[in-house]
């Protein structure tokens, strides 16, 4: 009896510091995807103050284009951060990360217009928007390699399903966190100084977790001893380039994620917006309703791949997509009936496309070069494809071919599955296959 009641202490214990983990990993995850979001919501209150030009649409432009300028941060800070995690250790980048996208959200929420200190607004503006292009370059594939690493045997999906969840909560949290704001504030006071608000909860939420993490326990293990700095770097990376196929199929996976996620998230309601001239309040939400939807299934997938085996319920979701991702021909109209079955419909494939790639992702590296290499093909797979997916939506949409993105999209996914089972086959995943 003793015995059984020491093994179900050890056992609470284990759970109890598993759940503290994901708290900490997932809570700082959802800081990091809310004050990246927040930015290019209120792009249109920022552009005036730091980019005056006497031109509105000059202006928000002016801002999204610093809004772009993170995206291509983000490999940057995969490259370099991603390093430094296989070669010092996890912990330390994962402060790093949530540290300095904390302090670049308060700077922006303190910051100076350009009527009071001129051009150097702007340049201060790029520069905590660079800062946190390199803390999201990091944040995500750390977080899925440290999951991969720290998850009991068998429950490694749900765990990054479980990290999906708050990334989802980050997201929903930037668009209702503005939505209040907006719905208080005054509209002139909003525009003057109720914008900095939203940035203000980001840095201090971000400080709570930023304390959790520092109970986080070290994932990486070496049997080899120590080398010194360069000759560590040089493995590291000489690990990776043995591994470039991997490398690749992770582009590819990520691609094949991130082109629906952008696309539900912000193509849809963009085109919803722009092109038909639907509702904005209705369009934020069913968009809010989508994303709740989205996070509510994150467990499930997670569950049934860790029943079913992680490979196998990819490799059948990710098939899945293809003839499922035609649904956004359905709306080449005004209709905001047809938006919301569109957005809804969509909401579980993007469950299961977004609740599994991170997980996917880092099973096809090992751990002594995981987070260099799943941060440098999640930042190539989100700015190359990602990122771009709104513009292209609303570009094929334009020129009359709107049949051509499902084809790209399509494409994107069967690609990352013949990659993946290349690797498969090659006896590279690692974790749950």
């Amino acid at each position: 009896m003793a015995s059984l009641i020491g093994r179900n202490s050890v056992a609470t214990g284990k759970s109890l510091s598993h759940r503290r983990a994901l708290l900490a990993l997932g809570g700082g995850n959802a800081v990091e995807w809310y004050d990246w979001m927040v930015y290019g919501l209120l792009a249109s209150y920022i552009g005036p103050l730091y980019f005056p030009s006497g031109n509105s649409v000059a202006e928000t432009m002016s801002a999204l284009a610093v809004f772009a300028v993170g995206f291509a941060a983000r490999p940057l800070g995969a490259i370099v951060f991603g390093t430094l995690a296989d070669r010092m250790g996890r912990r330390a980048i994962m402060l790093f990360s949530i540290g300095s996208m904390v302090l670049s959200s308060l700077i922006i929420a303190l910051l100076p217009s350009h009527a009071s200190i001129g051009v150097w607004a702007g340049v201060i503006l790029l520069a905590s928007r660079i800062l946190q292009g390199l803390s999201t370059g990091i944040e995500a594939p750390l977080n899925s390699a440290y999951i991969v690493e720290l998850a009991p045997e068998g429950s490694t999906a749900r765990f990054g399903s479980i990290i999906s969840i708050y990334v989802q909560a980050g997201i929903v949290g930037a668009s209702l966190v503005c939505f209040l704001t907006t719905s208080v504030i005054a509209p002139d006071a909003m525009a003057s100084w109720g914008w900095r608000i939203p940035f203000a909860v980001g840095a201090v939420g971000g400080l709570a977790f930023l304390w959790l993490r520092r109970a986080l326990p070290e994932t990486l293990h070496t049997t080899s001893q120590p080398q010194t700095g360069p000759a560590r770097v040089g493995q590291v990376w000489a690990e990776v380039w043995q591994h470039r196929l991997a490398l690749l199929a992770i582009v590819f996976v990520v691609a094949g994620a991130q082109a629906l996620n952008y696309t539900w998230a912000t193509g849809l309601p963009n085109l919803a917006r722009s092109a038909y001239h639907e509702n904005p309040d209705t369009v934020f939400l069913v968009s809010t309703l989508a994303g709740i939807c989205v996070a509510a299934l994150y467990p499930l997938v997670g569950r049934l791949a860790d029943r079913k085996r992680i490979s196998r319920t990819f490799l059948a979701s990710r098939l899945a997509v293809v003839p499922l991702i035609f649904i956004v021909l359905a709306y080449q109209q005004p209709g905001i009936a047809m938006f919301t079955v569109v957005m809804l419909v969509g909401a579980p494939v993007l469950a299961f496309t977004m609740g599994l790639y991170n997980t996917v992702a880092a099973t096809l590296m090992p751990t002594s070069c995981r987070v260099t290499g799943v941060g440098l093909g999640y930042a190539i797979g989100v700015a190359g494809f990602g990122g771009t997916a709104p513009y292209l939506l609303l570009w094929l949409q334009d020129l009359g071919a709107g049949w051509a993105f499902p084809v790209y999209g399509a494409a994107l996914c069967l690609l990352s599955v013949l990659l993946y089972v290349l690797v498969l086959r090659r006896g590279g995943v690692r974790v749950g296959s």
